[in-house]
């Protein structure tokens, strides 16, 4: 991080009867994260942001909290889509480090292969924040915090609003993944299978990546409707997926929320809706304005100053009738 210093001043003076001019001139100095400059005059924080991409309503609200903390906050931005590549995000990461950024903040798309990139980061001094999902690394030294949902703790919530919907009625559970090797298709299938294992009457018979689309969620719930006759509820890693599968269910001649139950995680606008609207029959809330608080810990970082090393964002559930006194208020 670069700090401006005025430190130099020049003096001439003349004969008697001339005028003392004092003339100074301000040299920029360099510290850790190069490009960027917070501290004194008009320096601003330089941050590079990698996103996913724009898969869903979820990651474009993400997006929109993101550009508007930062623009608030006086951080210039410098923000690059992935379009859900690892090797995009990759690029865009060494391209920041190349462009000597204060902080680098991104959204891994999966949970491996970052090791080496994330050495060059640290190697050229720049700080790294991982937003919303999470690295699968040994050396925690590579990130300084994770900012985001507790995945597992979704999942379980998905579960136990099953365990308490079926009871010990059988139950045929179909589930629509999130993109295969992400952390919270991962970890919301862990905290699902979780909660429904002590439950032998809830099977899931069937499970699929959906890829976090709604053109996906409705591929695969096409599919499973016509190699499982009988599905009691579907659970969907994101709203999206979910709605992609009120799409195919539909089509199918059947009545989603009634003849087939949906669970789904996110708590977007049109998830809500089609939760107040009876399509859907539970939603657990994963907030994605984690704005203000990624601006607030690069802040704190790039002082010196101590941040946790995991913040957990609070998050809470809907159900029809919360889902309904809700929506006026949604922000996203």
């Amino acid at each position: 991080m670069a700090r401006r210093n005025f430190v130099t001043q020049a003096l001439t003076a003349g004969i008697v009867g001339a005028l003392a001019l004092a003339l100074a001139a301000c040299s920029a100095g360099s510290g850790t994260g190069g490009g960027g400059s917070t501290g004194g005059g008009d320096s601003k924080i330089v941050m590079g942001f990698a996103q996913v991409g724009a898969e869903s309503g979820w990651r474009t609200a993400n997006t929109k909290s993101i550009q508007a903390a930062a623009k608030k906050a006086g951080v210039t931005l410098k923000f690059s889509d992935a379009q859900q590549k690892q090797e995009n995000q990759i690029k865009a990461i060494r391209s920041y480090i190349q462009q000597k950024v204060d902080v680098i903040a991104f959204s891994p798309v999966v949970e491996t292969g970052w090791d080496t990139v994330l050495k060059e980061a640290k190697d050229a001094g720049i700080p790294v924040v991982l937003t919303d999902r999470a690295v699968d690394s040994k050396d925690t030294s590579l990130y300084v915090t994770f900012l985001g949902s507790d995945f597992v703790k979704e999942g379980q919530k998905a579960g136990d609003w099953a365990v308490k919907e079926f009871g010990d009625k059988p139950t045929n559970v179909v589930e629509i993944q999130g993109t295969t090797g992400a952390a919270p298709a991962i970890d919301r299938k862990a905290g699902f299978a979780q909660q429904i294992a002590a439950k032998p009457n809830i099977k899931i018979i069937a499970s699929q990546t959906g890829d976090f689309t709604r053109a996906g969620g409705k591929q695969v719930m096409e599919a499973f409707l016509k190699s499982n006759p009988k599905i009691d509820l579907v659970f969907a890693h994101n709203d999206d997926m979910g709605l992609g599968a009120i799409e195919a269910i539909e089509a199918a001649g059947k009545v989603p929320g009634k003849d087939i139950k949906i669970v789904t995680i996110d708590a977007v606008k049109d998830g809500m809706t089609a939760l107040s609207e009876g399509k859907i029959n539970y939603i657990v809330e994963c907030s994605p304005l984690l704005g203000d608080q990624l601006m607030d810990v690069a802040k704190k970082v790039l002082a010196g100053k101590k941040v946790e090393p995991r913040i957990v964002t609070v998050e809470t559930t809907f159900t029809q009738e919360q889902a309904k006194a809700a929506l006026p208020d949604r922000k996203y």
